[in-house]
């Protein structure tokens, strides 16, 4: 019980760690992406704290499995490393009485994982996706940020706003630039306003300014000069609810669906918390390590076998995605494999002095050799 109790605490020291350097890349990685999205104009600069949160939260349950997997991983491997497994096999100990510890250790994760991709997640990415599609829904110059072109929802305009006069609406010098049938109109103004028409309907108020109609040099070219000139502003209805993706569904509306889409969405959800339990079952056997050698080794073929298997995961779901295989045939087969490759390590490495084992068969070969030099 001893020892049980302090490999729990040096399984959840090791989690510590590896979750707070995971966690410290994924919230870089996606601090760069958010920026970089709201610096070309795709995301308000008001929105970039939540799209941080909503987007790290996408990553947790991927964080705890993969954090969950290298904390076993690595206290096996400095058991084989200090030569403590030596004394645990003398001992007249199995393998398997791992399993008890680890799996108390990880139980809980493989829940926290269960909570965040039926729950947490989809609830995240709904927010996400308000949060873009309402900004893709404001009315073209409240888009526009100061030093910056950005073109209108419908396409044939192009805005530029040099600043904002304090914290008012009012924008100062504007420039527009408009294509329609008529041809190409450039209008500077030095300042605008968006106000509100009689029925609801928003018009761009430009003051003092000039427009230029037509092509410079040519008959038809015409400019004239103002001192307010209102245009229409395009403004969309801000239906959010309208076909959300089914990664923003929550789960038990998923469930009530069984297009492709659904289905497969469905299938990532259940195959994250599946996923967390068998990585940490296979830590076990896969730690084994020669203390004379280096472990970097082992942690190297981790990260090899947790992309491996989440692609694996990916190629199933975009399977069923495609409506090339059903999603009843298709959910369990791999975590079925997976868990037999368990059971056939913890085999290998029980029977190690089998005399039929392969790597006690690689010895007789190599001693036969020996013998007939």
């Amino acid at each position: 019980m001893i020892f049980q109790r302090a490999l729990r605490r040096e399984m959840a020291s090791a989690a510590g760690a590896s979750f707070t350097v995971l966690f410290s890349i994924s919230v870089t990685w996606t601090l760069i992406g958010v920026l970089g999205k709201a610096a070309g104009g795709k995301a308000a600069s008001s929105d970039v704290i939540a799209l941080i949160a909503f987007a790290v939260l996408n990553y947790l349950p991927t964080l705890v499995i993969l954090t969950s997997f290298i904390s076993v991983l690595m206290v096996v491997t400095r058991t084989y490393r200090d030569s403590e497994m030596v004394v645990w096999f003398a001992s007249g100990l199995s393998l398997t009485r791992w399993i008890g510890p680890v799996l108390t250790f990880g139980l809980p994760l493989v829940l926290i994982t269960a909570g965040l991709s039926f729950v947490a997640t989809p609830w995240a990415k709904q927010k996400s996706l308000e949060y873009v599609e309402r900004f893709e829904k404001r009315e073209d110059l409240q888009k526009v940020s100061p030093g910056q072109f950005k073109e209108s929802a419908s396409a044939n305009r192009i805005f530029f706003v040099e600043g904002v006069a304090g914290k008012t609406a009012v924008v100062q010098n504007v420039f527009v630039n408009t294509v329609d049938e008529h041809g190409t109109a450039v209008i500077v103004a030095r300042e605008g306003v968006v106000n509100n028409g009689p029925k609801g309907e928003r018009y761009l108020v430009l003051k003092n300014g000039r427009r230029y109609q037509g092509t410079p040099g040519q008959s038809d070219f015409q400019t004239m000069e103002f001192d307010s000139y209102s245009m229409r502003v395009t403004q969309q209805t801000q239906d959010l609810d309208a076909d959300r993706d089914a990664v923003a569904l929550p789960t038990m509306e998923l469930l009530q669906k069984t297009d492709p889409v659904s289905r497969a969405e469905l299938l990532w959800r259940m195959a994250q918390p599946l996923t967390c339990l068998v990585l940490i079952l296979l830590a076990v056997p896969l730690g084994f390590v020669n203390p004379r050698a280096g472990s970097s080794a082992n942690l190297i073929i981790a990260l090899l076998v947790f992309f491996s298997y989440n692609n694996f995961v990916k190629l199933v779901e975009a399977s069923v995605k495609q409506g090339k295989d059903s999603f009843a045939l298709s959910w369990w087969p791999l975590h079925l494999l997976a868990l037999l490759t368990v059971v056939g390590l913890f085999a290998w490495r029980l029977n190690l002095n089998h005399r039929y084992h392969p790597m006690a068969l690689v010895a007789a070969y190599k001693r036969s050799r020996n013998k007939k030099d």
